[in-house]
C-alpha cells in the first residue's frame, strides 16, 4: 500500500470515519474503537446489533498491552505461538479496557494480530488497535472483492483501501483463551 492510500485511510480513521480494507479471508469493515461514534456508524452499515461485539485487530502485541496484563505465561504463551496469523482469540478484559462497542455484552475482546500487510500497515501507521469485522451486511455473505464492498455499502464508506486478500478461504478461527474452546472452525 503506498503513502497516499495510507493517508487517505488515516485521515478517515482519525475523522471518526468507516473504511474498508482487505484481510486474511475477507474484505473488513473499520474504524478506531475507542471512537463512540465511528463505532455507531459502522454497527449502521453493518445492521449489526451492539451486543455481539466486534474484532480488533492489531500489528503487535503491544498495541494490546492492557488486556495482556494479568494473563498467565502459558497464556502468554498461546498468543505468542499464534501471531502474527489468523487466529482470533477471545481475551478476559476484567478492567474494561475495550469499550462496550467492541466488547458488546461479552466479558472479553476477540482479537487477533494479524500477518496481513495491508492490516499491519493500517495498525502501525494508525498507532493502535482498529475494529474489524466482515464487509457485509448482517446475513449476507462477507464481500471477497472490492467491487462486492462498493456493491453492498456505495458512497457510505469514507474510503476503500486497495490491496489483495489473503490465502484464507474463510474468515480467521476463533478461540477463547480462557477456555480453550474453538468458537468458529
Amino acid at each position: 500500500m503506498n503513502n497516499w492510500h495510507l493517508n487517505q485511510a488515516l485521515r478517515a480513521l482519525h475523522g471518526g470515519g468507516v473504511i474498508a480494507y482487505p484481510t486474511e479471508a475477507v474484505w473488513g469493515l473499520g474504524c478506531d474503537p475507542f471512537n463512540a461514534s465511528a463505532i455507531e456508524r459502522l454497527l449502521e452499515l453493518k445492521r449489526r446489533p451492539m451486543h455481539k461485539g466486534l474484532i480488533l485487530v492489531a500489528a503487535d502485541m503491544g498495541q494490546i498491552e492492557p488486556l495482556l496484563q494479568g494473563l498467565a505465561k502459558a497464556q502468554l504463551a498461546q498468543l505468542e505461538a499464534s501471531w502474527p496469523g489468523p487466529v482470533t482469540w477471545l481475551i478476559p478484559d476484567p478492567r474494561g479496557w475495550a469499550p462496550e462497542g467492541v466488547r458488546g455484552r461479552h466479558s472479553s475482546v476477540a482479537v487477533r494480530v494479524s500477518a496481513h500487510p495491508v492490516v499491519r500497515s493500517l495498525c502501525a501507521a494508525f498507532g493502535g488497535p482498529l475494529v474489524s469485522t466482515s464487509a457485509n451486511r448482517s446475513a449476507a455473505s462477507p464481500a471477497r472483492s472490492k467491487l462486492k464492498v462498493s456493491t453492498y455499502f456505495g458512497s457510505s464508506l469514507h474510503y476503500i483501501v486497495p490491496g489483495q486478500l489473503g490465502d484464507l478461504g474463510r474468515p480467521t478461527q476463533i478461540c477463547d483463551l480462557g477456555t480453550n474452546q474453538l468458537i468458529r472452525k
